[in-house]
């Protein structure tokens, strides 16, 4: 079960609701929901692998951290980082592992 998400409401609620509303609702709240299609674990190895690609590395920490809870080991995410490093760049990968080293520290 997909825990409900409360980011964009918490962070834009008053500010831009309407896409506060997208963010927590329909990204979240139905795409993520629909784990008989993709589990949340891959859902998020998907989307570091695109946020480390466009090299959106504030967005990256937050989905690592969730894909650490969703249940992508250490092993795992250094693959996926190395492996990308040669198709988003190295420069990249060297960011992402920075950030991936803060997260799977414990």
């Amino acid at each position: 079960m997909v825990k409900k998400q409360t980011a964009g409401r918490d962070n834009l609620g008053k500010f831009a609701p309407q896409f506060a509303a997208l963010n927590d609702d329909v990204l979240f709240g139905e795409v993520w929901a629909k784990e008989d299609e993709l589990s949340a674990r891959d859902r998020s190895m998907i989307t570091c692998s695109a946020l480390m690609a466009q090299g959106l590395f504030p967005q990256l920490k937050s989905h690592m951290q969730i894909a650490k809870n969703n249940g992508v080991t250490k092993t795992e995410m250094v693959a996926l980082i190395t492996h990308l490093s040669f198709y988003a760049g190295w420069p990249k990968a060297w960011s992402a592992f920075s950030i991936a080293k803060e997260i799977y520290a414990n």
